[in-house]
């Protein structure tokens, strides 16, 4: 019976989600804002202490899994908590503990509309996360990565003016469209194999008769893989994301730290490691064309960044450069990278959900969203511009911060992988990441002609700062990019679970 409940227990930390997006619809827009936001939060720290209390079995090598029915013979709709989904579940389910009373300042400050439908279509977003994070099988996968795609439409056109549906109409194309390439691999996956479910260290190997169907397991990883690199935002593809920015600071943060595309560089790792494997990607070259797509993708998305005034543009631009990280590493094939790439979900996810808070901060606080028209910024809001300051130093990876321990990892692996030219590629992107992200904390500070606005601020007190809702969980996240990075493995332990994959995947290689 004891087995029985923990077996279930990812069904449980995936369903609590749905269950609170269902409460919040069926009571309507009359539900009480109180009551409402008061749901959320109850489903967000239940689903945290479900996803938390599988830690100490996980670290121990026990699997929570569980097949709910059979769709076909060896395919049924299973879930599994292993290492890599536990790194995605912990940072997607405990950051919404904060996403989530940040949207209530956010929303409540900023006298949002259709609040009910927002915060029912965040939990259903939650939902897709972490059934992504603990899918079994490519099938499973698929379901809530559609899921996910379809929760996250509403958010995307909250305001329904005409920049928002053209923007959730383009997000639909992309997203939906690679989906059905990925079904579309999916079944030809299972056509070949007679198997859907994710092995560490790949599967499709196995099938491969000598080399003889080559040709035929590219065409599955390229169908499997643009699904993935579409929410990842990877060039080309990534045109929705900035896009995708029309809509408020929240739903940025969710797309960009919390879920969708964490959710696109996870999938990325479950083909790579859990479907073709380390070998068979060498042997097909997919290692080579994963470095030189994310090497390039790194470069231009940085550059572009530099050029953009408005805040959250930047940042969109930023997460389109710094999520290649994760396909980087896992391109450069050898277990050091692969716990880089790992880790660098839960990095980035802490230092850009820091910088999309105080982008928001800012905006409802003063409604300055250009950079240009920030200064003096510091006067008036000095602990939000400090916690920029610090998740930007973190994006570059600074030490001391959680970006330095994923960077370094995979710095270390291109190293070990003698190539150097990767090496170069992430040093350029670092000093970029200054370039793009320091210039708003130096222009925030500066004491020359400074806004009319911001000089009204005494330092004495937080009048100029944004509501509470929104200062507190700004400044907890950036606190912990900081402290992830003197201990990444403080907390869940989210570093030995990036070993432990990396290890699975290449067969118990020492690191």
């Amino acid at each position: 019976m004891f087995e029985t409940i923990l077996s279930l227990r990812p069904v449980w930390a995936v369903c609590v989600s749905s269950v609170a997006a269902f409460l919040i619809l069926s009571l309507g827009e009359k539900i009480k804002p109180n009551l409402r936001e008061g749901i959320t939060l109850c489903a967000a720290l239940i689903k945290a202490v479900l996803i938390f209390s599988m830690i100490p079995a996980v670290r121990a090598g026990e699997d929570f899994s569980v097949t709910l029915f059979e769709l076909a013979d060896g395919v049924g709709f299973a879930f599994k908590a292993d290492s890599l989904g536990m790194v995605f579940a912990c940072v997607s389910s405990f950051l919404w503990i904060p996403t989530s009373v940040y949207s209530i300042g956010y929303m409540r400050g900023h006298r949002e509309k259709n609040q009910t439908g927002y915060f029912a279509a965040f939990a259903m977003c939650l939902c897709g996360a972490v059934g992504i994070c603990f899918a079994s099988n490519l099938l499973t996968f698929f379901v809530f990565y559609e899921i996910l795609t379809v929760a996250t439409y509403p958010l995307v056109v909250h305001y329904r003016d005409e920049k928002g549906k053209k923007a959730g109409r383009k997000y639909l194309i992309y997203t939906l469209g690679s989906g059905q390439l990925f079904f579309a691999g999916t079944v030809l996956v299972y056509f070949l194999c007679g198997s859907l479910d994710f092995v560490s260290g790949g599967f499709i190997g196995g099938f491969m008769e000598g080399g003889s169907r080559n040709g035929f397991a590219v065409v599955i990883f390229v169908l499997l893989i643009t699904g993935g690199a579409v929410k990842a935002g990877i060039m080309p593809l990534h045109s929705w994301l900035p896009g995708a920015m029309v809509a408020p600071t929240p739903v940025s943060a969710l797309l960009h730290a919390v879920a969708v595309v964490k959710a696109g560089a996870f999938c990325v790792l479950r083909i790579v490691f859990y479907t073709f494997g380390p070998e068979l990607c060498r042997q097909l070259h997919i290692d080579d064309a994963l470095c030189w797509v994310s090497a390039a993708t790194i470069i231009c998305a940085s550059l572009i960044a530099i050029g953009k005034d408005n805040l959250k543009a930047r940042l969109a631009y930023s997460t389109v450069g710094q999520l290649s990280y994760i396909v980087l590493g896992a391109g450069l094939m050898n277990p050091q990278s692969v716990t880089g790439a790992v880790y660098h979900i839960a990095a980035h996810a802490f230092m850009k959900i820091t910088l999309f808070m105080c982008a928001g901060a800012i905006f409802v606080t003063t409604h300055k969203s250009q950079v240009s028209g920030m200064r003096g910024l510091g006067r008036r809001m000095p602990l939000t511009v400090t916690a920029f300051t610090a998740a930007s130093l973190g994006i570059a990876g600074l030490p001391f911060m959680a970006g330095f321990v994923s960077k370094m990892n995979i710095l270390a692996g291109a190293a070990a992988a003698g190539k150097l030219f990767y090496i170069v590629v992430l040093i350029a992107s670092a000093l970029l990441s200054l370039t793009y992200l320091i210039p708003v904390s130096y222009i925030a500070f500066s004491k020359k002609s400074p806004e009319p606005d911001f000089l009204s601020y005494d330092g004495k007190s937080l009048r100029g700062e944004a509501d509470l809702r929104m200062l507190a969980p700004l400044v907890l996240t950036a606190a912990l990019s900081m402290i992830l990075g003197a201990s990444p493995d403080f907390g869940a332990g989210l570093f030995s679970f990036a070993e432990a994959a990396a290890s699975e995947i290449f067969g118990g290689e020492l690191l």
